[in-house]
């Protein structure tokens, strides 16, 4: 098997940054070391001078919305995998919400065959909650599926699961890990019904966060890790978007934690005061609330609070994003410049590179079980990111977007980090801006501890 070193980086791994080099043995890491290796590793197939660069696990994305099968004239498992391994993701987990929605193990299969033809990156998948597949839920192999996602406000997509029965039903029945979008389905559509009473239809787009304000998602968070916390079982709060949120969750490591809970770096990087500038560009569900919130969530990221960042990535072409608070639909692709992001907000003193990768790599693995990946680890896949984080500064423009959809929420950001190589199960799959696109990811595996 070929072997690779990459050699003169510093490696940021397990909560600190030590100098050394990486060596890489066909598809899994077979030494770490610190400060410079030995003359005969420098004979190794490919050598790579990391040049003081900081070399970091794969980000592992837990939270995608690829489009496939479906709705793939905005996006497929083939073009967002591409756009993931530029931007320093080696794995994603996709959601359910498809058409036809991923609700049964079979379409779960389905999506796995799929993405084994086409995906650069690694990759699972979620089975979808509904009303009535309480048995498909019971069925699934967890040692091939993420785990079960529950809608409990309307997103995109037709798979509202509105009442506490039947969550507390799945919390009691079903041995996996439940992911929930925790929107009170009923105050939302009172804030609506109340709003536009009020003001009209034509609603300017700072009025989404007041449909969607905070009562609307510490409602329904408070009832999800109440259910939790009845029942013992695991559940991971996603996209978190408020300060109130955090009150329902423990500081620390996700280690012993019955509730983990994700945010997003739209949460993170954006308030809604940005809203008259950017406009359905920045309209998600949940909503950007207000700087108060966007800084609480700072906060809870670096005391553990939070412990995943994920992108929530959900492509739309731009024509679809038109329109008001009402019409417009809500996401934005945003899986390419996630770390670029993180990093530049880490380089302006907001995280410090460590907690990136705990929230962006070992966390999600260490929650979702995911078998050796998502650390610098002897006998782990060799999913690697080498990151020149002092490079000379650049904007983000939508040209630069690889997602089918073809714009970034991120256009006009100056940020001075780069995506140098992505390698995936030992393969470069990114490189100097060259895409590897023959390079074909691996399933997941779920569940190990």
């Amino acid at each position: 098997m070929a072997r690779t070193l990459i050699y003169n980086v510093n490696i940021v791994n397990e909560g600190c940054v030590r100098y050394g080099y990486v060596l890489v043995d066909g598809e899994l890491i077979a030494k770490v070391g610190e400060g410079e290796p030995d003359s005969e590793l420098m004979g190794a197939d490919t050598v790579v001078d990391g040049k003081g660069r900081l070399l970091l696990p794969g980000i592992i994305d837990t939270h995608v919305h690829f489009r496939d099968p479906g709705l793939t004239h905005k996006a497929d498992m083939a073009t967002e995998s591409r756009a993931a391994v530029a931007g320093g993701v080696t794995s994603f987990i996709d959601m359910p919400n498809t058409k036809p929605a991923t609700v049964s193990m079979a379409a779960v299969d389905d999506k796995i065959r799929r993405a084994s033809e086409v995906s650069v990156a690694n990759y699972g998948f979620f089975i979808g909650a509904t009303d009535d597949n309480i048995q498909e839920l019971k069925n699934a192999d967890y040692s091939r599926v993420a785990g079960v996602k529950v809608f409990m406000g309307s997103s995109t997509g037709n798979m509202l699961v509105e009442g506490d029965d039947m969550l507390a039903r799945i919390m009691q029945e079903v041995p996996a890990l439940i992911a929930v979008h925790a929107e009170d389905e009923q105050l939302l559509k009172s804030n609506r019904e109340a709003v536009v009473a009020r003001y009209g239809e034509d609603l300017p787009m700072e009025f989404h966060p007041v449909i969607r304000n905070h009562k609307v998602c510490v409602r329904a968070s408070e009832r999800a890790v109440g259910l939790a916390r009845k029942y013992g079982h695991r559940l991971h709060l996603l996209h978190v978007s408020t300060a109130d949120e955090l009150e329902l969750l423990e500081p620390g490591s996700p280690e012993g934690k019955l509730v983990t809970a994700e945010t997003c770096p739209q949460y993170l990087a954006f308030s809604d005061e940005q809203y008259d500038m950017l406009g359905a560009r920045i309209k998600c569900n949940p909503a950007i609330k207000r700087p108060a919130d966007r800084d609480a969530l700072r906060e809870a990221v670096r005391t553990g609070r939070i412990d995943t960042i994920a992108t929530d990535h959900a492509p739309h072409l731009l024509e679809e994003k038109r329109g008001t608070a009402l019409t417009a639909v809500s996401g934005m692709p945003l899986i390419q410049f996630s770390l670029t992001l993180m990093l530049q907000m880490a380089e302006e003193g907001m995280f410090d590179v460590v907690d990136i990768v705990e929230k962006m790599a070992h966390n999600p693995a260490k929650i979702y079980g995911i078998a050796r990946r998502g650390f610098v680890r002897e006998g782990y896949y060799a999913d690697l990111v080498l990151v020149d984080n002092d490079c000379e500064p650049y904007t983000i423009t939508d040209q630069w977007a690889l997602s089918r959809c073809g714009w970034t929420p991120l256009s006009g950001l100056t940020v001075s980090n780069k995506v140098e190589l992505t390698m995936v199960n030992g393969e470069m799959a990114y490189r100097f801006g060259v895409l590897f696109s023959s390079v074909r990811g691996k399933a997941l595996e779920f569940g190990v501890r």
